[in-house]
């Protein structure tokens, strides 16, 4: 068996590495947040350009022209979503060095082989939320801002859509796909403890489909077809591709 590195630190030795290790990473964030928030423009240039048929996605799939004009009803609204929009912002772009100071703090009280465990864990499940987050903003989100923001049951009836509602929808539905996207890395770990195999997924095949159509359900709130089935292929193919992954770890 490998050696585990020595580590003799005591209790409160450990303690403090943590709250330093701690210290940094939130320092990171908060320093590329601060950054974010002083770039407003190219910030919210990014952020905003969806609600537009100017958007790089609506040109590529020939999308007829649209602008869905936001409005704000709060007095201090604009200054807190550029504040959390901001911080969003610095934790995403701070996120590889935020993993790289907890893996430093851990990786002392490792084996060899599970530390390349832990590394190829961390890198896969980064990998994937950012695969994920980026599919929301480049064609689930716009797609699905599009249909809401402008769907109406009357043209009597206008569409008054507030910044915060938009926001809010953007971050949320960022956050749920990336967290969809681990779904190859959940089962290959799973693989791994022998809790799974690739028979049982294949066995259960059509019941995941189920599942995978009230996910993207509700992802996309909306009753366009296309949407949803933009949101839940990539999920099924997920899953195909996670039933692969299993099958190999098993040979391992």
């Amino acid at each position: 068996m490998t050696e585990q590195t020595e580590n003799t630190g005591t209790f409160w030795d450990h303690l403090d590495a943590l709250r330093s290790c701690i210290i940094r990473a939130l320092a990171a964030v908060v320093v590329v947040g601060v950054a974010a928030f002083m770039m407003k423009e190219e910030l919210f240039d990014v952020v905003l350009a969806p609600r537009s048929s100017s958007f790089v996605s609506y040109r590529l799939l020939g999308v007829a022209p649209f602008n869905l004009h936001l409005m704000n009803i709060g007095l201090t609204e604009q200054f807190m979503i550029h504040m959390k929009t901001a911080l969003y912002a610095g934790l995403l772009v701070a996120s590889p060095y935020v993993l790289y100071e907890l893996f430093r703090f851990v990786s002392p009280a490792l084996y060899a082989n599970e530390r390349r465990y832990a590394v190829w864990i961390v890198g896969s499940a980064y990998v994937m939320f950012i695969v994920g987050t980026a599919l929301n903003y480049f064609l689930v989100f716009p797609l699905t801002v599009r249909f809401l923001g402008t769907y109406q049951v009357s043209a009597d009836v206008a569409n008054m859509l507030t910044l915060q509602s938009y926001v809010d929808t953007l971050i949320t539905m960022s956050l749920v796909l990336g967290a969809v996207f681990e779904l190859p890395v959940v089962c290959w770990v799973m693989a791994r403890m022998h809790l799974i195999d690739a028979r049982f997924m294949r066995r259960y095949r059509r019941h995941a489909l189920v599942v995978i159509l009230m996910v993207a359900a509700i992802i996309t709130p909306t009753t366009d077809a296309f949407t949803l089935f933009v949101v839940a292929l990539p999920i099924w193919l997920l899953y195909e591709l996670s039933i692969t992954i299993v099958r190999i770890t098993n040979k391992d």
